[in-house]
């Protein structure tokens, strides 16, 4: 098994599928921004970005499996952007579940001076929703219900592939 894991992380077809999920829900949330009309929020947005850092840690992975360095740095960009976005997510769900005038997200996006996004990509990155207004629900939950358990899954393959690469020696001979 563990053998098994070391070989999955070195194989460009895993990466590519990671990539592949990754984009697939990005362009999930174009489609419910700009077909079904649903207005992203600042929570949303930083959402979106966690993905995207794992659809980079997918093409990184792509680049050369078999060199222990790409492999370890894409392996830590898709550690750190689930684990990002999980965080993102259970706060945005805090947002929706408990709202007060206390209890509320930021009115605009904090990006760096040198990287404004918001400006440069409007369509993907402009914030005009509002964070606790829950507008979609599938199977009774809320779209950042499911971001949570997108980036839970997220986190826990890169649990599991970390510790095979990390770990050395057979298990059962």
């Amino acid at each position: 098994m563990i053998e098994f894991l070391r070989r999955i992380a070195s194989h460009r077809l895993a990466w590519g599928l990671l990539a592949a999920s990754a984009l697939c829900f990005e362009l999930c949330a174009l489609f419910f921004q700009h077909v079904l009309g649903l207005h992203p929020c600042v929570m949303c947005i930083y959402e979106r970005i966690a993905i995207l850092g794992v659809f980079a840690a997918g093409l990184l992975g792509m680049v050369a499996p078999e060199k222990w360095y790409l492999r370890w740095s894409a392996l830590l960009l898709w550690g750190y952007s689930a684990f990002w976005g999980l965080k993102l997510a259970l706060k945005h769900v805090d947002y929706q579940i408990n709202p007060s005038p206390f209890n509320v997200c930021e009115g605009f996006v904090d990006f760096p001076s040198w990287a404004p996004l918001d400006q440069w990509i409007p369509w993907l990155f402009f914030p005009d929703g509002d964070c606790s207004e829950i507008t979609w629900q599938f199977l009774s939950f809320s779209m950042p219900q499911w971001l949570v358990v997108i980036f839970a899954a997220y986190l826990l393959v890169f649990v599991v592939v970390a510790v095979g690469n990390l770990v050395k020696g057979r298990c059962c001979s």
